[in-house]
């Protein structure tokens, strides 16, 4: 059984796109590592600024990595068990993750910067250019 969604409609043509970047992001999410997404206010250049905090307590640098492909911003952490180490409890587990943003066109990644078990990414959204274009009519054939 095939699935309707909004964006079938025949009116929305080239819209494909957006209903891949929906389903996307719906998968594979889960509850770690938090997060938050705040607005930081316009910049000197009026350019809106947004910021991703995400905490990771216990993570390095080197154990991160961050990558933007295909509009779609992906954040990994892996980090090793440290077998010389004896643990008579453990409730701080060494985890790996993978955390995923679909950023919409004109967002562009800026900067990253770890401190004291945050990592904020810093992004700015381009102004679109407005292109206003008048389509000509051709005379059919007589």
């Amino acid at each position: 059984m095939s699935r309707l969604s909004v964006l079938s409609n025949p009116l929305l043509l080239g819209f494909e796109e957006i209903e891949r970047l929906i389903d996307r992001t719906g998968k594979g999410n889960e509850g770690y590592p938090p997060y938050n997404i705040e607005r930081i206010g316009p910049s000197d250049d009026a350019k809106e600024k947004l910021r991703i905090t995400i905490a990771l307590a216990g993570f390095t640098r080197d154990q991160l990595e961050i990558t933007v492909e295909d509009n779609q911003l992906t954040v990994r952490g892996r980090q090793q068990d440290d077998k010389a180490r004896e643990y008579l409890y453990r409730g701080i587990a060494a985890r790996q993750f993978t955390r995923t943003f679909v950023l919409a066109d004109g967002i562009e990644v800026q900067s990253a910067e770890l401190s004291n078990g945050l990592l904020a990414i810093d992004l700015v959204r381009h102004e679109p250019h407005r292109l206003v274009r008048k389509i000509e009519i051709g005379s059919g054939p007589d």
